[in-house]
């Protein structure tokens, strides 16, 4: 369900996939080749959401804000299974681990992974290219280009099964 929410219509670029059981209600930005899977909630009532170009956030997602305080997600983020993104900032190309929850005022660096279950806390900073597990997260290590290699990969893969199923929608 898309809708508005009073008078901000969600922007949701043509190439995005938007499974037919997410709800996308008010002031949000959905970027190109992004996807939105199925029994997620992005609800822009409150501040606004912007998601970049393809950023995928997988089942059972929900995305929200605090008055005044919009939420980001830039280019090329993975949102695992069943994440919560409040009002929180997660830079390009970041992959944020299913079952995670990343609160008011934190912030996920570049190319940083944030693991399975973690919780950022309001206000924390995770460098980039970094990897941060547990609640709350602390950094544990920093990235391999294996790490890199499969961030790219989810990635990529994301982008393709949201175009097949962008695809068989308009068949």
């Amino acid at each position: 369900m898309i809708c508005e929410y009073k008078g901000k219509h969600p922007k949701i670029a043509k190439s995005a996939f938007i499974a037919e059981d997410a709800v996308v209600t008010g002031d949000v930005k959905i970027g190109e080749d992004s996807s939105v899977w199925f029994k997620t909630v992005i609800r822009g009532d409150v501040s606004p959401t912007e998601i970049g170009d393809r950023v995928n956030i997988q089942d059972l997602s929900m995305l929200h804000q605090s008055p005044d305080k919009k939420l980001i997600v830039e280019d090329g983020v993975t949102v695992g299974h069943q994440v919560t993104l409040h009002s929180s900032i997660v830079r390009k190309n970041a992959l944020i681990g299913m079952g995670s929850i990343i609160l008011d005022g934190a912030e996920v660096g570049e190319e940083a992974f944030v693991g399975a279950g973690s919780l950022v806390p309001p206000g924390k900073k995770i460098p980039p290219r970094t990897l941060a597990l547990g609640r709350p997260a602390k950094v544990v290590r920093d990235l391999t280009e294996e790490d890199f290699s499969e961030m790219d990969r989810i990635r990529r893969e994301y982008v393709e099964k949201g175009q097949y199923y962008k695809k068989l929608r308009e068949e």
